[in-house]
């Protein structure tokens, strides 16, 4: 039986719900690389069944922030998916900020361990800083999906090392998430 992983391209295009940006990057373009870099290798290897939230560049979900987020829960929810991640990146007004974070609704859940092995995968495959993970009990996917649940801040969009990261290595970044899932169910890598 296939481990069902639903990733979630944080960010719509245009319209409701779009991301941050910072360096010519735009988060929700970074975050639909990242993603579908990632659905392939999930793809390519038969111990996972994959679904995504976003599934063309220009795919938007709801017609608001709240139903935007809805929308990509309902979808985990009602495959039903045996996990959630969703992918983002980050952004600070001081540019020096940097690194990879994880969010998880709870401390000491399988979300928490989830979360801590992806971080490591991200970190030593594209060498950012490890900021840890981050208990953020109100972000709605976390809230209101039925599995356990991430939310990964890839890097920093708005410092210019961590946007040249994500400009030249998204697929990098896919395969550092990739890496942690492998390491938290115990597979040994294909």
């Amino acid at each position: 039986m296939a481990i069902k992983i639903f990733i979630d391209p944080g960010h719509n295009p245009s319209g409701p719900n779009t991301g941050a940006e910072g360096n010519g990057l735009r988060e929700q373009d970074v975050t639909y690389t990242v993603s579908h870099y990632l659905a392939d290798m999930l793809r390519a290897d038969p111990r996972f069944e994959v679904r995504l939230s976003r599934n063309t560049p220009d795919e938007v979900l709801g017609t608001s922030n709240a139903t935007s987020l809805a929308a990509r829960v309902n979808m985990a929810n009602s495959w039903p998916a045996n996990y959630f991640i969703s992918i983002h990146c980050n952004a600070n007004t001081n540019p020096a900020i940097n690194g990879t974070e994880v969010y998880v609704y709870q401390q000491y859940s399988q979300s928490y361990w989830l979360a801590q092995h992806v971080l490591n995968g991200i970190v030593e495959r594209v060498g950012t800083r490890d900021n840890g993970v981050r208990l953020n009990p109100s972000l709605y996917v976390l809230r209101r999906t039925n599995m356990p649940s991430i939310l990964v801040e890839l890097a920093y969009l708005t410092n210019v090392n961590d946007a040249n990261k994500l400009r030249d290595d998204p697929y990098g970044f896919a395969q550092g998430i990739y890496n942690g899932l492998l390491a938290y169910f115990g597979f040994s890598y294909p």
